[in-house]
């Protein structure tokens, strides 16, 4: 169905947006959110739980991103335009929140990574579409002067975004060279670091959230900004212990809710259900 409505009548799509119920507010009535993210297969990540090509079947993708949007306490979905594309054609994204992924160029373990070009949903894009806001990932090498264009891009993205009334989310991150690989560092300093320079990115910082990892001292990394904070998902290997520690971040004053993906769409027991059921409790 989708293959051949995207063949036959491509402009379904637009309609669809527009005649979308959008979500009343970006967090749900207990002022937490929980979003649901599937941006990973256009940087080229595909893999998962051990599984390099767990992500690479969109159809059971989107059979896993329909069963968590379908439990009440997921209040929306960050992807890029073809997935968004996709839940809508399924009506997946009624009264959800939606978040467009804006830059996917630095593709995964490519030389050129740190150069995280802006090849995804621009901020027009976003409005036109009628959702709620557009995510950026900013990774922050000292050591390759290509950060500095990643950052001047994010920075005008908040400011197009801002001047639409919609949610900027930056996902920064001290990053650096090792053997070759891109690798974010998690220490509780870095995070910080990470959270102060993304905080004064753009014009305005009205609309700018932030998402962030979880930090051995999620205390201090919290107070490095007065900007809501969404916490990350991420690779998870016990997705126990990292709920613990999802809930007590969960306490601080200015983190409103989760921004999770494989962990949750690909759980070590399959059951996708369950997985968002124990975090909306948590929320």
């Amino acid at each position: 169905m989708l293959a051949e409505t995207r063949l036959r009548r491509p402009g379904a799509i637009a309609e669809l947006a527009a005649a979308r119920k959008p979500a009343d507010a970006p967090v749900g009535p207990s002022g937490r959110c929980l979003v649901i993210a599937a941006d990973h297969p256009a940087r080229g990540a595909l893999g998962t739980g051990g599984d390099p090509m767990a992500m690479a079947d969109r159809g059971d993708l989107l059979d896993r991103l329909r069963t968590a949007l379908e439990h009440p306490g997921c209040n929306g979905v960050l992807a890029t335009a073809d997935i968004l594309e996709d839940l809508l054609l399924l009506g997946a994204l009624e009264g959800k929140t939606v978040f467009g992924s804006m830059n996917r160029g630095g593709l995964a373990g490519a030389s050129f990574e740190i150069d995280d070009r802006f090849t995804g949903m621009t901020a027009e894009g976003i409005a036109r579409m009628g959702f709620d806001g557009g995510k950026m990932l900013t990774r922050v090498d000292y050591e390759d002067f290509r950060t500095a264009p990643t950052l001047e891009a994010a920075a005008q993205a908040i400011d197009a975004l801002a001047e639409r009334g919609l949610i900027a989310m930056v996902e920064p991150f001290l990053s650096r060279r090792e053997g070759g690989r891109l690798v974010n560092d998690l220490s509780t300093e870095a995070v910080v670091t990470s959270a102060a320079i993304a905080s004064g990115l753009g014009t305005t910082s009205a609309r700018t959230w932030l998402k962030l990892p979880t930090a051995p001292g999620m205390a201090r990394v919290a107070a490095a900004s007065t900007l809501p904070v969404v916490l990350l998902g991420g690779e998870v290997d016990d997705l126990g212990a990292r709920r613990d520690q999802w809930a007590e971040s969960l306490e601080l004053p200015n983190v409103v809710g989760l921004t999770v993906g494989r962990s949750l769409l690909y759980p070590r027991d399959g059951d996708v259900a369950g997985a968002i059921e124990a975090v909306v409790n948590l929320l």
